[in-house]
Formats: C-alpha cells, sequence, structure tokens
C-alpha cells in the first residue's frame, strides 16, 4: 500500500465543470479580472462571513496588498516565529521591519504575552497565523489587545479556509484576512489567494494594487505602486469548483482526523488538541514526538519501509532562524523552537481512505516500537 503526503483529486464532474468555464472565458476573451473571478469573490466572502472578498495571484500577495494598504512601510510588523517564510517576506516587502514573537506549543500560534511585551510605539500591525487550520483561541484577546492598542489585526489565514472559533469565521477577527490557493492547500486552486475585509478602504487599494497601481483597469495612469497580483479567469474557476465542495472537504478531513485521534495516543504521541468551540478545517493533522525520537530517521523509515509520506511540517525552521531574517533575529524563542523541532504531520485529504489512515497509524507503530518508543 502506498500512502502519499498529500493527493490533490478533482472528481470528473468537477473538471468538466471547470473546463466549461475556461471555455467561457476563452471565448469571451477576458481572461483576467472577469466575471468567473467576481463571481467567485461574491461566493468566498458569503462564505466567510465579510462583506467584501478580493481574488489575487497567490497567499503571499494578499498578505503583501494588505500591509501596503495600512501603510506599514518604515514601522514594525510583529510576526509569529513559527511561520512560513511568506508571512514575514510580505511584511519586508511592503517595507516594515519585522518583528519575530515567540508561539505556544498548545496551538502552534502566537504567545498573547509575548505579542504584547513586544508592542511599541512603531508597531503597525499584527499577523495572526492559524497553523493547520486551528484559530487560536487566544485570537480574541489578541484582537481586543490590538484594538486597546490602536494596532492593525491582520490574519494569514493560508491554512484555515473555512475554520471558525466560536462561530466566527477565519478572517474576520481583525481588519483583513489573506487566503492561499496554492495546491497543498484545502481549496487548490493551482495559484492564487484571496484578500477578506469589512474596510472599504482596504478594498480599494487592494483592487488598485492589484492590478499594477492603476486607478482603473481601463486607463493607463498609476496612482500606487502596484504589481500584476490578478487571479486570472481559469484560476478563479479552479477556485470557485474547489469552494464548492468545501464543507464537504472539510467534514472529510475532519473524520479522517476524529480516526488519528483515537489511535495517536496509543503511539506515544501528542495530538494538536482542538477547544470544543474550535471548527478546525485540518489542513494538517499535526502530532508531537516524544523526546529521543529522531524525526528524520522515522520519515526515512516510514517512507522506505512502508512507502508511507510524512507531510511537510508546519515548520521545521523557525523564521528567526532561516538565514534570510537574520537581520531581525535578536534572541532565542522557545516555544517556536520546540514546535519546530519536535513534531510531523501524517497523511490527511479527502480522497485519504479509512483503510489508508489505519495502515498509516499501524506503520507508525512498528516505526516507533523498532525506535524503542513505543
Amino acid at each position: 500500500m502506498r500512502v502519499p503526503p498529500a493527493r490533490v483529486c478533482f472528481p470528473a464532474e468537477d473538471r468538466a465543470e471547470i473546463l466549461a468555464r475556461i471555455d467561457e472565458a476563452l471565448t469571451s476573451g477576458q481572461l483576467t479580472l472577469g466575471p468567473i473571478g467576481r463571481e467567485l469573490e461574491a461566493a468566498f466572502a458569503k462564505r466567510h462571513s465579510t462583506r467584501h472578498a478580493v481574488a489575487v495571484s497567490s497567499g503571499t500577495s494578499a498578505l503583501e496588498i494588505i500591509l501596503r494598504a495600512l501603510a506599514v512601510d518604515g514601522r514594525e510588523v510583529i510576526v509569529p516565529a513559527n511561520t512560513f517564510f511568506a508571512t514575514a517576506a510580505a511584511a519586508v516587502h511592503a517595507g516594515a521591519r519585522v518583528v519575530f514573537v515567540d508561539c505556544d506549543p498548545e496551538t502552534m500560534a502566537f504567545d498573547l504575552a509575548d505579542v504584547e511585551a513586544r508592542l511599541g510605539p512603531d508597531t503597525a500591525a499584527v499577523i495572526a497565523v492559524h497553523i493547520g487550520g486551528l484559530i487560536s483561541p487566544a485570537l480574541p484577546a489578541l484582537a481586543q489587545l490590538c484594538r486597546d492598542r490602536g494596532v492593525h489585526l491582520v490574519e494569514d489565514a493560508a491554512h484555515a479556509h473555512g475554520s471558525a472559533l466560536g462561530g466566527q469565521s477565519a478572517g474576520t477577527f481583525g481588519v483583513a484576512g489573506a487566503f492561499s490557493f496554492y495546491p497543498t492547500k484545502v481549496i487548490a486552486g493551482g495559484e492564487g489567494g484571496m484578500i477578506v475585509t469589512d474596510d472599504e478602504a482596504i478594498v480599494e487599494a487592494a483592487h488598485t494594487f492589484r492590478d499594477q497601481g492603476k486607478g482603473s483597469f481601463l486607463a493607463n495612469f498609476h496612482t500606487r505602486l502596484g504589481a500584476n497580483w490578478r487571479m486570472s479567469e481559469p484560476h478563479a474557476a479552479i477556485v470557485q469548483s474547489q469552494l464548492a465542495r468545501l464543507d464537504e472537504f472539510i467534514a472529510a478531513r475532519q473524520a479522517l482526523a476524529k480516526r488519528y485521534d483515537a489511535a495517536i495516543d496509543d503511539l506515544g504521541l501528542r495530538p494538536l488538541r482542538i477547544p470544543a468551540d474550535a471548527h478546525c478545517n485540518y489542513y494538517k493533522y499535526v502530532a508531537f514526538l516524544p523526546p529521543g525520537i529522531d524525526r528524520a530517521a522515522l520519515k526515512q523509515t516510514m517512507r522506505e519501509r512502508f512507502d508511507v509520506g510524512l507531510s511537510g511540517e508546519v515548520y521545521d525552521t523557525p523564521l528567526h532562524q532561516q538565514p534570510v531574517f537574520e537581520p531581525f533575529a535578536d534572541r532565542a524563542l522557545p516555544g517556536a523552537e520546540f514546535i519546530g523541532a519536535r513534531h510531523i504531520c501524517l497523511p490527511l485529504y479527502p480522497s485519504l481512505s479509512e483503510s489508508d489512515a489505519d495502515y498509516v497509524v499501524e506503520s507508525l507503530g512498528t516505526a516507533l516500537n523498532e525506535m524503542g518508543q513505543h
């Protein structure tokens, strides 16, 4: 049996629908900023309970556009150290100085006390990241802290399509949220991203920034230093099809996660615990290894002996330890370092069968037994 770390699957009926929508775009000749993209924006905003959604070229550009709209240039943006390169890179490209904060191993997200300690007069924004699709239960407190200090809260919701906390959708706790449609995500669009916000000024700025800074699509008159951050109509057609299945995808992921939950404790692993009021889309199924386990050796055994791929970590090297961000790294961040070193992600996607999941658990148990930890 072979179980890959991830699998992108489009049912035959979805492929037919996507091809039909792409044919519409080809027939009309409008291949970008057209009706399919506008339909997607409306549907995405409705699903995530926000007034506006703006389709862009990637989750990275979504973040950078938000930060540019908030005028962070020359100021500080607080970023949790346990996140993908793009979270901090978007802030740097928007002209900000990054301030890294530690993370809570219980949620893999920001450490609230460390965020509060690092807030200062030059802080323009705080970015919260929903690792693995889990919205930290501390997010409402962070949102209140930001309001009290007059600081913008931005959500990196690249992992969190359809996730919620206390019935409130990802992307709606702060001034704006950024989603990604990279192929491995819960909604796979090939490429693409989405900004969600209730703020009209951010929407107006986003429309300008994404189209080379032009004040109007039809005029060669540039009012902002934008870039080519548009989403094409073919990409919008793919994302729209995936969005229609989002609740189905999440239900399948949650069912598989529950199956893993029933077995994982017996293996000596600690799963990332999901609070009762959190609706997690399980973009990743995260489990923490016991002390003494060599993660690289475990992954190699799983791959070579059992043909099971353990998907990439979220994330293995914290940003303050990445060479490119050395100018912003001023201290050790033990929570983020623990998270990076001690977790694995089990295969989890809608087309994974129950027998596949059981085989993953069985193989993992055998591998851990052989390593003397179970």
